[in-house]
């Protein structure tokens, strides 16, 4: 296999799973958005987050979800933890594996990481409890 039929491979798998987990309106929005200024972005966590990452066999999408949820938080990515807090209706992580997620950010990365990852939490699930994606938590 050549370069570029692995990184055809990538993208495609990387596309089909980011439609998957974060759903296609999000990943269309995405690409409508999409400028010559960002486009090698694009391909890049297309390819790689999405197509190397995501899909690899050897964790199921619940737990990369926690996995990440957890990361973000930490890492105060507080735009990225919504997104991936809406994910979970997809990928099967429940509140309860957030908030549990959420009490061990509170461990090992700080009290403020957590209550703002809490918090940030509660308006996401809000919104999606009034909306079509919420029906996926009941």
């Amino acid at each position: 296999m050549t370069d570029s039929e692995h990184e055809s491979d990538g993208r495609e798998r990387g596309m089909q799973t980011r439609r998957e987990v974060l759903g296609s309106p999000h990943v269309d929005a995405a690409i409508a958005a999409t400028t010559d200024f960002d486009e090698a972005f694009q391909a890049l966590i297309t390819e790689a987050a999405w197509g190397r990452v995501w899909s690899r066999p050897q964790w199921p999408r619940r737990d990369r979800s926690i996995v990440t949820l957890a990361l973000l938080a930490a890492l105060g990515h507080d735009e990225e933890l919504a997104m991936h807090i809406r994910a979970t209706a997809r990928t099967g992580a429940s509140r309860e594996d957030i908030c549990e997620a959420f009490l061990h950010v509170a461990i090992y990365a700080g009290v403020p990481a957590a209550n703002r990852a809490f918090k940030i939490a509660k308006k996401t699930f809000d919104e999606m409890d009034g909306s079509d994606i919420g029906k996926a938590w009941t």
